[in-house]
């Protein structure tokens, strides 16, 4: 299983800072999918980071048990965190992780649940996923609730996830100035950037030694006709197997 290095952090990135931390080699950096404050991800923010050569993981988060607030907050979250994606460049199709930045407890669960599962049918257009402990980590996914996980070492006990694409295994550290929290993915993410990927190379359905293996046929037949409309038929057909296999009309 290939490992990845990356970090978390509520600072926002600059053009030296992100190009200091792909120097030191990582290559995913979480941050706010919120839509104002100090730690709001921007759009010029997520193009430095982009530019950079670094992913992004979105991940929402006002409070840290904003979670508390059961369906009608996960609602409402989703429908924020959509629009905010949509701001800063974020493609449809990746991911965006809601925190449940606490200790969950059991009492408590059936709630962070519907806080999860309505956060999901609010962002039809992503996937979803959940950031916090293992318990979390276990009741959202016997749930079913999102798609995503991304746990925190911390009030996990000392256990971990099987299925999760984030681990997040060690916090408040201070690198290039900044503090950051220490992560690791194991594929899956979710991630994005704004730099939009080259056009692919054109395909053919056919090759030009098929094609040109073809063409003769056509033009014997070509030849033994002497209505104007038929061979006109037999032009366009060599020109179509031209075209089809990437080869100039004629």
């Amino acid at each position: 299983m290939k490992v990845t290095k990356g970090f978390d952090c509520s600072t926002p990135l600059t053009v030296s800072t992100a190009a200091a931390f792909v120097k030191d080699g990582y290559l995913f950096v979480a941050r706010y999918l919120v839509p104002s404050g100090f730690k709001a991800l921007t759009k010029s923010e997520a193009d430095v980071i982009s530019k950079a050569g670094l992913q992004i993981v979105s991940v929402f988060e006002t409070t840290a048990n904003r979670a508390l607030g059961g369906r009608s907050a996960g609602m409402a979250d989703g429908a924020t965190a959509v629009q905010v994606a949509k701001q800063v460049g974020q493609p449809e199709g990746t991911c965006i992780y809601f925190a449940v930045d606490f200790d969950v407890s059991s009492a408590q669960m059936a709630t962070v649940i519907a806080y999860i599962q309505a956060a999901s049918e609010a962002t039809p257009a992503f996937t979803t996923g959940v950031y916090g402990s293992y318990s979390v980590m276990k009741a959202v996914q016997q749930a079913a609730a999102c798609s995503h996980y991304w746990q925190t070492y911390a009030w996990s006990g000392g256990k971990k996830s099987s299925f999760i694409q984030i681990y997040q295994y060690l916090n408040d550290v201070i690198e290039h100035g900044i503090g950051i929290d220490h992560d690791e993915s194991y594929g899956n993410e979710g991630w994005w950037n704004t730099i939009s990927p080259p056009d692919p190379e054109p395909s053919y359905p056919l090759t030009p030694e098929d094609a040109n293996a073809i063409i003769p046929f056509l033009s014997a037949g070509y030849e033994a006709t002497s209505l104007q409309a038929a061979r006109d038929e037999f032009h366009r057909l060599a020109n179509e197997l031209r075209k089809a296999s990437g080869q100039p009309e004629q």
